[in-house]
């Protein structure tokens, strides 16, 4: 096939891997497609951990058909015995006569040997076809399986002139509902949530996921499961009975080694938290490296800060984010009104220079996706 066919087939298998986007964790978002002869046979994607892989769930459907086909897959195809068989040996067994990857998996238990398997039975391999929104759509899942930690966004709601919320903290509704229903999105994708204690204090958050605004990726076949709710709190000052605690899913507490309070990590407990500490960082908090280290120890891949301007700060400042995301209103809030990000710089040297990834309308408001400059 010639490399526009190549495309356009990668294109339909990348499609099939977002119908995963809310439910695959802690595994990657994979599709699959089948081709004979010009047709398409075979349709697969992973739908939840456990369940067979896009590569299984395609060549069910192709069949017989699957003999000297091609097959269109977004990740390089497991070789290791998991939860389910490997997918290189399926396609083997299925009699392919060729497979297209996108991108090779990071997994070290797979790792470039999922190809050798591949082309150690004869089968021709070719790899690197959209290799960029493939590793786009698994980008926290391929860096942890490098030992790294997990992608991190860090999601804003401002004003035009850059601010969050009133001097008051008042702060409902800067943006329309369409930005609020894309954050809807973008929580429903993030394995964690990371927010601060003041946060919860002053806007006692559920930070919950609404699935009926989630569209049409996959959702309505498939139960999202809520995101892992962090809040970090030194001096366990989250209410026991605030809703990020009390509602559905898990909520995780983190304080610091040297400020642990026996009384109030126990009445934490009692309502369902779990309590960890880490050590702390220079200002006395939980250092966020360490936090998010513990998060990839947990099999997160995707983690979304969703906090007032400090917190948003210090993860500027420590270097852990990927993503900044801002939701911008064609409103002005005022000079006495709270900044998106509470950093101390003093010279233009000191600047945090993002580039802009991507920019669109979302109702009457404006996504800006931005990456810091290292």
């Amino acid at each position: 096939m010639s490399l526009t066919d190549d495309t356009h087939y990668m294109s339909l298998a990348l499609q099939l891997a977002e119908r995963g986007l809310y439910s695959t964790h802690p595994n990657p978002r994979v599709g699959c497609v089948v081709v004979r002869d010009g047709e398409v046979v075979g349709q697969g994607w992973h739908r939840c951990a456990g369940e067979p892989h896009a590569e299984v769930n395609a060549l069910n459907e192709a069949g017989d058909r699957a003999q000297g086909a091609t097959a269109y897959v977004t990740l390089e195809p497991c070789s290791h015995h998991g939860q389910t068989p490997p997918c290189a040996d399926a396609l083997i067994d299925a009699g392919v006569a060729r497979v297209v990857i996108a991108v090779t998996d990071t997994n070290p238990e797979v790792a470039g040997q999922g190809v050798a398997g591949l082309e150690q039975a004869g089968i021709e391999v070719v790899s690197g076809i959209l290799e960029k929104p493939a590793r786009e759509l698994n980008n926290g899942f391929l860096r942890r399986m490098q030992g790294g930690r997990p992608w991190c966004r860090v999601k804003m709601a401002a004003s035009l002139d850059g601010r969050t919320a009133m001097a008051s903290g008042e702060s409902q509704w800067i943006t329309g509902p369409q930005a609020r229903s894309d954050v809807q999105r973008l929580r429903a994708r993030s394995a964690a949530i990371i927010t601060g204690a003041g946060t919860v204090r002053a806007d006692n958050p559920s930070l919950t996921v609404r699935p009926e605004e989630l569209g049409d990726i996959g959702h309505k076949a498939l139960p999202v499961a809520e995101p892992l709710r962090v809040v970090l709190d030194r001096n366990l000052t989250t209410p026991p009975d605030a809703k990020v605690i009390t509602g559905s899913g898990q909520a995780v507490v983190v304080t610091t080694e040297d400020a642990i309070d026996a009384t109030k990590a126990q009445l934490l407990r009692d309502n369902g938290a779990e309590v960890i500490t880490v050590e702390p960082d220079e200002r006395g908090q939980p250092h966020l490296r360490a936090v998010v280290d513990e998060l990839a120890n947990r099999q997160i891949n995707e983690v979304l800060v969703e906090a007032g301007p400090a917190l948003a700060g210090a993860a500027l400042q420590s270097g852990i984010v990927d993503e900044f995301w801002l939701y911008q209103a064609p409103t002005i809030l005022g000079s006495n009104a709270r900044p998106m990000a509470a950093l101390s710089l003093d010279t233009m040297a000191q600047q945090h220079r993002m580039a802009v990834m991507d920019r669109r309308i979302i109702g009457g408001d404006q996504r800006i996706i931005l990456q810091p400059q290292h």
